[in-house]
């Protein structure tokens, strides 16, 4: 007799110490079958119960090493795609909240991406001159469309070199969704600020003129991350004002003036490294996601190192706050009995042209 799944109503009210419990039980009975992988701005109750922690590409790559037959992945929606992209056929891809999504990552649908390439082509050849990079934060149909147009993905620590091998391909670069992180790689590697244009999805024609598209070196997508968005030059102002030995670490993702400003910019694992090597002692002001930092703050503190979070306001990420104990409890309990809740499939060819474009990113760097 088919058995159906369990409803979630059991659980959106149960207490969060007897979901932590529930969770427990649900992992030792799926023992190997099972891998939990939590990112580094997962809140602090779920994170604890994952078997691999750290940015999407690397826990993705882990868990398609494991053996496990189900993938839980404690992030947001485009995570889990990529979990099922780059997994084994037999493994499933898990997201524990529908709901948890990447607004940045929203700002760029296929359908206004596919809109600027043929508003591009207006102006010149995009197959012939524009190479598509996408940030990973982005869905799987986008990483399609760049596999499909001779384009890549990149991530937050290898971006410049991912604009190297897309500059090798051709002339001019269509970067999205992230401005910021394009921007300041573009920086890092000599482009004039002049020659990195801003396509406004809502503008006709990006709101640019045919002499700004062909001038332009890098196109960047209008959108950014709403959590490194609160992050401002003030802060870190007022930061050195306070502490003149003090060191500032920030995100790419970043406004360009935040970055401009700091002692140290890169990628999740980078500022954790980074904060790690320091000596005894520093004092960090740190701009990324608000779990990770307190999580650093409580980790260091032994040292003597002083880890504060850049913005005088709380700002997290909130739809990555949407995994929580009660939907962990949940869809591992549904495991227990056989079935499987929130999968997360991409559809055969599309996931073969998102893999293309990955592939090509982990070959370039």
């Amino acid at each position: 007799m088919q058995v159906s799944p369990i409803t979630f109503d059991t659980f959106s009210q149960m207490q969060d110490d007897a979901c932590q419990e529930r969770i427990v039980a649900a992992k030792a009975k799926l023992g190997k079958r099972l891998v939990i992988l939590g990112h580094h701005y997962q809140r602090d109750d779920v994170i604890r119960h994952a078997d691999f922690t750290g940015d999407s590409l690397k826990l993705s790559r882990q868990a398609a090493d494991s053996e496990a037959e189900y993938i839980v992945f404690c992030g947001v929606h485009f995570m889990a795609e990529v979990a099922d992209i780059l997994s084994r056929p037999e493994q499933i891809s898990i997201l524990p909240d529908l709901s948890a999504g990447c607004s940045m990552a929203d700002m760029a649908s296929l359908a206004k991406v596919e809109r600027a390439w043929r508003e591009l082509k207006t102006v010149l050849d995009p197959d012939q001159s524009v190479t598509p990079v996408t940030y990973i934060n982005s869905a799987a149909d986008l990483k399609a469309f760049c596999g499909e147009h001779g384009g890549i993905v990149c991530t937050s620590s290898n971006a410049t070199r991912i604009l190297d091998w897309s500059f090798a391909q051709r002339e001019k670069v269509l970067f999205f969704p992230d401005q910021n992180l394009g921007r300041w790689s573009g920086f890092k590697m000599g482009i004039p600020l002049d020659e990195m244009v801003l396509w406004d999805y809502d503008q006709p024609m990006g709101g640019l003129t045919p002499e700004q598209i062909r001038k332009a070196r890098i196109i960047l997508w209008k959108g950014l991350c709403s959590v490194h968005q609160m992050f401002q030059p003030q802060h870190i102002e007022n930061f050195r004002a306070q502490h003149p030995d003090g060191l500032v670490i920030s995100h790419p993702e970043c406004s360009f003036e935040v970055c401009q400003l700091s002692d140290y910019v890169g990628s999740t694992e980078y500022i954790i490294k980074t904060i790690a090597e320091s000596k005894p002692g520093t004092h960090w002001l740190v701009g990324t996601e608000l779990n990770l930092v307190n999580r650093l703050a409580n980790r260091f503190k032994p040292e003597g190192k002083t880890v504060q979070f850049m913005s005088s306001t709380v700002c997290m990420c909130s739809t990555m706050a949407r995994i929580d104990p009660q939907h962990l409890a949940w869809v591992l309990e549904n495991l227990v009995a056989g079935k499987v809740v929130n999968r997360t499939t991409v559809p055969p060819q599309e996931a073969e042209l998102a893999r293309l474009s990955l592939q090509r990113m982990l070959d370039a760097s």
